[in-house]
């Protein structure tokens, strides 16, 4: 069994992260326990649902959280997790991956049918250690998307607030329990940030950091312009909903232009990866005697290192921003 010791580092190594990961877990639990009982101390109520990530901010990081919250990718990846609106430790999150690039370097290993050993480890290192990353991304790209397809809806009732002689803050309360996630909650913590003693200026700029749309930045910067120099805040707002809706259907004019590139981009990258398992069915000597050769090789590194290339270029060419 010449794989039995890699196999058994493998599970001793995984019994160890779900042990660390369970003990950080109940103390994150009991600090956040209290937190939440000072707070509903303080305010006289219960909180809703939607204002329990305010606990989150303010609990007190472990030590080892502390220490690699130092890193750049920690705090990165931190963000990044808040902007997916997922519940995941960072520190978790970097381990996991950790993990999972060993597993796929050791499977590497065993994978000699096109690639050499040590990039075929290289490669599934980068596909599993990157699966974590790529669902986080997968989750805040569409919660950013569904939150800017909410925010329109957002800026009209907020004008009719406004213009019904309610303050921002009232109005910003009543939007937060009318619209369903992930717009909602994330008003809530603006508005829960207000009863904490944060001005607006500062709870709408942690806005932005939350939500890092284009639309977002229009509208804090015109509610803090409305409230330095003054003017009909409700009728902006209006003006700034017409504007987004007006901006949807241009880039959905667009994104039917583009469907024809889009298509053949898809295409174009699928068509080499069904041809070459297709040779390994019909032809497998054929692609062996290639890999077994230097040059067939260094033939092969080009060609993938040519389709991943041609992949990100064609898709930057089709995806137009508006």
């Amino acid at each position: 069994m010449p794989y039995l010791w890699p196999l058994l580092f493998i599970v001793m190594f995984a019994l160890v992260l779900l042990a660390v990961s369970l003990g950080l877990r109940l103390l994150e639990a009991e600090r956040k326990k209290r937190v939440s009982s000072i707070l509903q101390t303080v305010a006289g109520r219960i909180y809703p649902e939607e204002a329990r990530i305010l606990v989150r901010q303010v609990v007190t990081t472990s030590k080892l959280e502390m220490t690699m919250a130092r890193w750049p990718i920690t705090r990165k990846l931190g963000v990044w997790i808040r902007q997916a609106g997922m519940d995941w430790n960072p520190v978790q999150v970097l381990v996991l991956a950790g993990v999972l690039a060993i597993i796929g370097a050791l499977v590497g290993t065993q994978v000699r049918v096109l690639l050499l050993p040590g990039l075929s480890s290289l490669a599934l290192a980068a596909a599993f250690g990157g699966f974590p990353f790529f669902i986080i991304s997968r989750r805040r790209a569409r919660r950013l998307a569904l939150f800017e397809r909410q925010f329109p809806e957002a800026l009209d009732f907020l004008a009719r607030s406004l213009r019904a002689g309610h303050s921002i803050s009232a109005s910003l309360d009543m939007l937060s329990a009318e619209l369903p996630p992930p717009l909602g909650p994330e008003f809530r913590i603006v508005y829960e940030e207000q009863n904490l003693g944060a001005p607006l200026e500062v709870a709408l700029r942690r806005l932005v950091d939350r939500v890092p749309l284009m639309d977002v930045r229009f509208f804090v910067s015109a509610v803090l312009l409305q409230r330095q120099t003054g003017g009909n805040l409700a009728e902006i707002l209006r003006n700034l909903a017409r504007v987004i809706r007006e901006r949807f259907q241009l880039k959905g004019q667009v994104r039917a232009m583009s469907a024809h590139g889009r298509i053949t981009a898809a295409f174009l990258t699928v068509l080499p990866i069904i041809t070459m398992l297709g040779l390994m069915l019909l032809a497998p000597d054929y692609l062996r005697s290639m890999a077994r050769d230097q040059h067939g090789r260094y033939l092969i590194a080009a060609a993938i290192l040519g389709q991943i290339t041609g992949y990100f270029l064609m898709r930057r060419i089709t995806n137009i921003k508006i």
